[in-house]
C-alpha cells in the first residue's frame, strides 16, 4: 500500500468502538455546554472515521505540513465531530478543551475557526462557504502542481476532502463553486454529502426537492451514492472509486440518520441544542456505551486513533525526502518552491513597482492593471482574475495564460459571473498555501461577496479584492451599478483594509500594502473614470503617506507660501481628492489657509499612534469638511460635531459620469460652498 492509503488490520468491532467514541465525545460536549448540534456528529461519524483513518495523509504533530490532505467540515455547525477527531488522533487539542466546548477562551468554538484550533483548515459555519473554500483549495493545489511537479516528483498531490450538508447544497454559493469546479475538472476534490434529509424546520421536502446526483452530474462531477451511512466498506469503496476519477470532482451522497442513536433520531429535534441528561443516557444505551461516564475514551479506541501520529510522521518524512531529491535534481525550481511555500517575498520585488513617471491622466483601475503586470514577472505567487470583467477591471495578467483544465499553470483565472463563489474560492486558495490570490468585480457587486469577505477577514488570510467602478462617476449604467453604501459596509468589517487611492501613485502604494499584508485581506477601491494627475514631485506630498492610512497631501500656507496652522481641513478619498485640491487653491487665494488630507485607508490611519493622527487632523481645528462620493456613514468621527460633509446619502442616476457627479454635488463649486459655510463666510 502507498503512504496515502495506510494499511489496517482492525476488526469491525474496533471500528464500531472508534466510531461510537466520536459520537459519545460529541454528545457529552454538547450536553456539557447545553448548546450545540449533536445531530451531524452522530450521523456522520462513520464517514468521517473512514476518511480520517483510511485515506487522509496528515501529521497531528505538524498540522501545517504542506504535503497533507485537507479536510473541511463545511457543515461547521457539527464542529464537535471535528474536535473529537482532532483530539483522538493526537492534535494539540486536550480533552479539557472538549469539555469547554463553546465557552469563553476555549479552542473549541461553536463553529470551527482556523486561527484558533490546530488542525482546523478553514473557518466554517455559514453554509456553503466551506464547500466553495474547498474548490479554491483544489484550484490552488492544481496551479502549484502544474508549476512544480515533475515526473516522479509529485510535490503537490493532496486531496481536498469535505463533509457537506443539505444546507450547504441549498446555498447559492455552493452552486457557483460546484459549476466552476466541474468546468475546471478538479479531480482532487472529494466531497461526502451527509444526506439525512433534515434541516432545522423539518424534512428537506418542505423546501428542497432537487435530485442532487443529477444536479452534480450536470455540473460535470462524478457522483455516487452510499445507501447506508454506517456501511464502512461501501463508504471506503466510494472514495476509492472517486480517487480513480482523475478529471472530475466527486460528490458521494451518503444516506445517514441525523442524531443516530438519539431518541429523536431522524427528526429535526436531533439537529441542534443539547438533548438533555436523560436523552444522553438513552442514546448511550442505544450505542452500547457506559451511561454515567462523561468523556469516556476506551484505551483500545484511543490507541487505534493515535496510530495516526506514527503514520503521519512517516508520511511527512517520505514527502520531505521527496522534496529533498527534487531540490537536488532541480535546484532552481527547488529554491522557488521553498520561497513559494514559505511565503517569503522575493528580495527585490518592490523595485518593480511602477513609478508612473510621465503618465497621462488615467483611471485608478488602469493604474492597478499596470501594477499587476509590472509585478507579475517578479512575483510568481500572484494569481487571480475576475467575475467575467477582466477587460473592465484591468486584472488579466498579460502572457500569464488562462487557468483551465490542461493548463493549470495559467495565472489569469476566469471565475465566470460567480462573485460569491469567487470570493470564497480566493480564501481557499490562500489557505491552501503558497499563493497571493486576487479577484475583481465592480464595486457595487461586492455585495454578492460580502459573506466570503467577512470570513476571509475572520480567518486572517491574504486575499486582494479589486473593486472598480467605485462611484456614481461610472456614469450611464445608473443606480443599479453605482455604489453608494458599499464603502461604509466594507469599512465596517474588522481586519479588512479598504483602500481608495486618489491617483496612480496611491494605487501603487495600495498594492504594496496589499502584498505586504500577509495575514489579512485588502480591498482596493478603484475608479472607472480618469483622474487628474497629482503633482507629487512639486506642490504635493509623496504618495508614501498612503502607508500610514492618511496624510497631509497639501499643507495650509500663508500669502508668502509659508506653512501655517490651517483654518480649514478638507478630508477626502479617491476621486474626490482632486476636487479638494482645486477648492483649496481658491480658498488659499481668498486668504483661508486650507489643508487637504488624503485618507485612502481609515483602518490603517486608526492604527497609527495618537501623535501622528493629531498631526494630520489637529483637534484644535474644528472646521473640517469630508468629501466622498459615497454614504456619509462613518465620516462624522473625522469631521467632528462642528464639521460638515459632501457625501451621497441617496442612490445615483443614469447619466454621463461627469454629469452625474456634478448634479449630485461633487463639484468644486459645491465643495467651496460647504467650506465657506463652515467658515461662516
Amino acid at each position: 500500500m502507498s503512504a496515502s492509503t495506510p494499511t489496517r488490520d482492525t476488526s469491525a468491532e474496533l471500528d464500531q468502538l472508534c466510531i461510537n467514541t466520536i459520537r459519545a465525545l460529541s454528545l457529552d460536549a454538547v450536553q456539557r455546554a447545553e448548546s450545540g448540534h449533536p445531530g451531524l456528529p452522530l450521523g456522520a461519524a462513520p464517514m468521517a472515521y473512514v476518511i480520517w483513518t483510511r485515506f487522509m495523509r496528515h501529521n497531528p504533530h505538524n498540522p501545517k505540513w504542506q504535503g497533507r490532505d485537507r479536510f473541511l467540515l463545511s457543515a461547521g455547525h457539527g464542529s464537535m465531530l471535528l474536535y473529537s477527531l482532532l483530539h483522538l488522533t493526537g492534535y494539540d487539542l486536550p480533552l479539557e478543551e472538549l469539555k469547554h466546548f463553546r465557552q469563553w477562551g476555549s479552542k473549541t468554538p461553536g463553529h470551527p475557526e482556523n486561527i484558533l484550533t490546530p488542525g482546523v483548515e478553514i473557518t466554517t459555519g455559514p453554509l456553503g462557504q466551506g464547500f466553495a473554500n474547498g474548490v479554491g483549495m483544489a484550484m490552488g493545489a492544481a496551479h502549484l502542481g502544474a508549476k512544480f511537479n515533475r515526473e516522479g516528483f509529485p510535490l503537490v498531490d493532496h486531496y481536498v476532502y469535505a463533509i457537506v450538508s443539505d444546507g450547504d447544497l441549498m446555498e447559492g454559493v455552493s452552486a457557483e463553486a460546484a459549476s466552476l469546479a466541474g468546468h475546471l475538472k478538479l479531480g482532487k476534490l472529494i466531497y461526502l454529502y451527509d444526506d439525512n434529509h433534515v434541516t432545522i424546520e423539518g424534512f428537506t421536502s418542505l423546501a428542497y426537492s432537487d435530485d442532487v446526483p443529477k444536479r452534480f452530474d450536470s455540473y460535470g462531477w462524478h457522483t455516487a451514492t452510499v445507501a447506508d451511512g454506517n456501511d464502512l466498506a461501501a463508504i471506503e469503496k466510494a472514495i476509492r472509486d472517486a480517487q480513480a476519477v482523475k478529471d472530475k470532482p466527486s460528490l458521494i451522497s451518503v444516506k445517514t440518520v441525523i442524531g443516530f442513536g438519539m431518541p429523536t433520531a431522524g427528526t429535526r429535534k436531533a439537529h441542534s441544542d443539547a438533548p438533555g441528561a436523560e436523552a444522553v443516557k438513552e442514546t448511550k444505551r442505544a450505542l452500547g456505551w457506559p451511561e454515567d461516564q462523561e468523556f469516556f475514551i476506551p484505551d483500545e479506541a484511543l490507541a487505534e486513533f493515535r496510530k495516526t501520529i506514527e503514520r503521519g510522521e512517516q508520511q511527512e518524512q517520505e514527502w520531505n525526502e521527496l522534496v529533498g531529491r527534487y531540490t537536488s535534481q532541480f535546484p532552481e525550481q527547488g529554491e522557488e518552491w521553498r520561497l513559494t511555500m514559505s511565503g517569503e517575498l522575493p528580495a527585490d520585488w518592490e523595485s518593480h513597482l511602477p513609478t508612473f513617471e510621465g503618465t497621462k491622466s488615467i483611471a485608478t483601475r488602469q493604474a492597478s492593471g499596470e501594477v499587476i503586470n509590472a509585478l507579475a514577472p517578479y512575483l510568481p505567487t500572484l494569481i487571480g482574475g475576475s467575475a467575467d470583467l477582466g477587460p473592465s477591471t484591468n486584472t488579466d495578467i498579460k502572457d500569464g495564460g488562462s487557468f483551465q483544465f490542461g493548463s493549470y499553470e495559467g495565472r489569469t483565472i476566469h471565475f465566470g459571473i460567480r462573485e460569491h463563489g469567487m470570493g470564497a474560492a480566493l480564501t481557499g486558495m490562500s489557505l491552501n498555501g503558497g499563493l497571493i490570490p486576487y479577484g475583481a468585480t465592480f464595486m457595487c457587486f461586492s455585495d454578492y461577496m460580502k459573506p466570503a469577505i467577512r470570513l476571509a477577514a475572520l480567518s486572517h488570510v491574504q486575499v486582494v479584492y479589486v473593486f472598480t467602478h467605485d462611484s456614481i462617476g461610472l456614469g450611464e449604467d445608473g443606480p443599479t451599478h453605482q455604489p453608494v453604501e458599499q464603502l461604509a459596509g466594507l469599512r465596517a468589517i474588522p481586519n479588512l483594509y479598504v483602500i481608495r487611492p486618489a491617483d496612480v501613485h496611491e494605487t501603487r502604494e495600495a498594492w504594496r500594502l496589499a502584498i505586504l499584508r500577509q495575514h489579512a485581506p485588502t480591498a482596493l477601491v478603484l475608479t472607472r473614470q480618469k483622474l487628474p494627475l497629482i503633482d507629487r514631485a512639486g506642490a504635493y506630498a509623496p504618495a508614501e503617506g498612503t502607508r500610514r492610512g492618511a496624510y497631509v497631501l497639501a499643507e495650509a500656507t500663508d500669502a508668502e507660501g509659508k506653512t501655517v496652522t490651517p483654518e480649514l481641513i478638507l478630508l477626502s478619498t479617491g476621486s474626490e481628492v482632486s476636487l479638494c485640491l482645486e477648492a483649496r487653491e481658491t480658498l488659499q487665494k481668498e486668504g483661508t489657509p486650507t489643508r487637504v488630507v488624503s485618507m485612502p485607508c481609515w483602518d490603517l490611519f486608526e492604527e497609527q499612534d495618537a501623535d501622528y493622527r493629531e498631526s494630520v487632523i489637529p483637534s484644535a481645528v474644528k472646521a473640517r469638511l469630508g468629501v466622498e462620493a459615497a454614504a456619509s456613514l462613518g465620516w462624522h468621527r473625522w469631521v467632528g460635531d462642528s464639521g460638515d460633509l459632501v457625501c451621497l446619502d441617496r442612490f445615483g442616476a443614469s447619466a454621463p459620469g461627469p454629469t452625474a457627479l456634478k448634479e449630485l454635488g461633487f463639484s468644486v463649486d459645491n465643495v467651496l460652498a460647504h467650506a465657506r459655510a463652515l467658515l461662516g463666510s
